[in-house]
């Protein structure tokens, strides 16, 4: 692991990702945002709808692989990196993650993201 490098937390610094940067693959969701001189950070989320901890946990071995490799040359300096785990991600060759990460990264550089989601709305209806 590279020493610059530094691991994402808090909650809030997970949720202030979520307002930067969005690229979407196939293994993936990646997020990068600005955090204010921190360094090069990193963070991981892989839900329960992924799989059980076995699967999950496979899943963040992975994933802190390929950051740690692609982020110190690739990163955006003094950005935090989040990488949100998708269904299909436990499966894929390791190489093919690998390229996805460093096309995502170069889209990151570009200042290219994904649009942005649409926002989940709960309903606002109660049954007593």
């Amino acid at each position: 692991m590279d020493p610059s490098l530094s691991v994402i937390g808090k909650r809030a610094d997970f949720l202030a990702a979520n307002r930067g940067l969005r690229i979407a693959r196939p293994g993936f969701v990646l997020l990068a945002q600005p955090n204010g001189g921190r360094g090069k950070r990193y963070g991981i989320t892989v839900t329960k709808r992924i799989g059980n901890a076995v699967v999950r946990n496979r899943m963040k071995r992975r994933f802190r692989e390929l950051l740690w490799d692609a982020l110190p040359e690739a990163g955006l300096p003094d950005h935090d990196h989040i990488l949100i785990g998708r269904e299909g991600g436990v499966e894929r060759d390791f190489a093919a993650l690998q390229s996805e990460l460093s096309a995502a990264l170069q889209r990151l550089a570009d200042g290219k993201g994904d649009r942005p989601r649409t926002p989940r709305h709960r309903s606002r209806s109660r049954r007593a």
